[in-house]
């Protein structure tokens, strides 16, 4: 059995998708300072993805491209020959077009095969192409683990667009489908954040004065906050099937 020679613990291993900035930098760096070894991807920014690794004490950088099938194949495969293992799984890569509800011409069809592709298939078939590690994990050390990072767009009617809420809904339900299909030996999970300050939000004014006036937290997420309980759910050895809604309380409102 392998060992983190930097904490002698068994070793684990987790790859994170779209993991160079934003929520998914805040879950690698949350898991590698857990102790993880961590697969970093995304489909461009290779200096910074390999910068990034380059600060982790185990990490590599993967460059993919979500929307092709050969490129997810290669990032699990990569993923799995780093170390020769693969405990977790966060499917945190997505897209997101703004386009008003009302608006429905603008929601054609190659706006919907691009959401439907990548937040809805592409976790779906890293999954498929990871299951054998995952089940391998359960054999030797701890419930494969994956968390789909979803949004509060899938269980209320908001969201910046259409097909984007409704990718994030067909995921939600891909996830309890998971964990029922897979269990016990995989564990599988989402956290749907409402907004979180990132660089893409930045400008999103509107949503902004929403959370601080309504929310009862008054404030947006943080990408650590959401990072924590990404963490929980990895940490849990029962949690499975749970949509953790994690919006500072403004559905309550």
């Amino acid at each position: 059995m392998k060992r983190n020679p930097a904490t002698d613990e068994v070793l684990r291993v987790a790859l994170v998708t779209g993991s160079t900035s934003g929520i998914g930098a805040a879950i690698a760096r949350a898991l590698s300072e857990a102790g993880y070894a961590v697969v970093i991807h995304l489909r461009n920014s290779a200096n910074t993805g390999r910068a990034m690794a380059a600060e982790m004490k185990q990490a590599i950088y993967v460059q993919a491209d979500l929307a092709l099938e050969a490129d997810r194949v290669r990032l699990i495969s990569e993923a799995i020959a780093a170390w020769g293992q693969l405990d977790v799984l966060v499917n945190n890569a997505g897209i997101s077009r703004v386009i008003s509800h009302g608006d429905l011409a603008s929601a054609n069809s190659a706006v919907w095969h691009e959401h439907n592709e990548i937040n809805v298939v592409a976790p779906f078939h890293l999954v498929t192409l990871a299951e054998s590690a995952l089940r391998d994990a359960a054999r030797h050390r701890r419930a494969g683990c994956v968390v789909n990072i979803s949004s509060h767009a899938g269980i209320r009617p908001k969201g910046a667009s259409i097909p984007y809420a409704v990718s994030k809904a067909a995921l939600n339900h891909m996830t309890r489908l998971l964990a029922v299909t897979l269990g016990p030996e995989i564990r599988v999970n989402a956290v749907a954040p409402g907004l979180v300050d990132t660089p893409l939000t930045a400008d999103w004014t509107g949503a902004q004065e929403l959370w601080r006036t309504r929310a009862p937290m008054r404030r947006a997420a943080s990408p650590d906050d959401i990072a924590k309980v990404v963490q929980t759910l990895v940490d849990s050895d029962y949690l499975t099937g749970e949509i953790l809604l994690t919006d500072g309380g403004l559905n309550l409102t």
